[in-house]
C-alpha cells in the first residue's frame, strides 16, 4: 500500500490539484488514477519501476518536442 501511495502522489501528480473547484479536482484525480494505471501496466511489461518509466517517458517527450521545434524553425527560415 505504501508503494501505491508514494507512486500515485509522485508519479501521477495527484498532490498537485489545479484549484479549488470540485469538478476540476475530480477530473484531476481521475486523470491521475489513469496515469498511475498506465504506469503500472508498463511496469508489468518492462523491468523498470515507476520512477524509471516516468523519467524515460519525459526524456522521450522532450526529445520529440525539441525535434519538432527544430523542424518548425527550419520551416520558418526556408519560407
Amino acid at each position: 500500500m505504501e508503494d501505491y501511495h508514494k507512486s500515485i502522489k509522485q508519479n501521477a501528480s495527484l498532490e498537485k490539484l489545479p484549484n479549488e473547484i470540485a469538478r476540476s479536482q475530480r477530473n484531476h484525480i481521475f486523470a491521475s488514477l489513469i496515469a498511475y494505471c498506465k504506469l503500472e501496466f508498463l511496469k508489468i511489461k518492462t523491468p523498470l519501476d515507476h520512477f524509471a518509466l516516468k523519467y524515460k517517458l519525459l526524456f522521450k517527450a522532450n526529445q520529440m518536442a525539441y525535434q519538432e521545434l527544430h523542424n518548425l524553425q527550419g520551416n520558418s527560415i526556408s519560407a
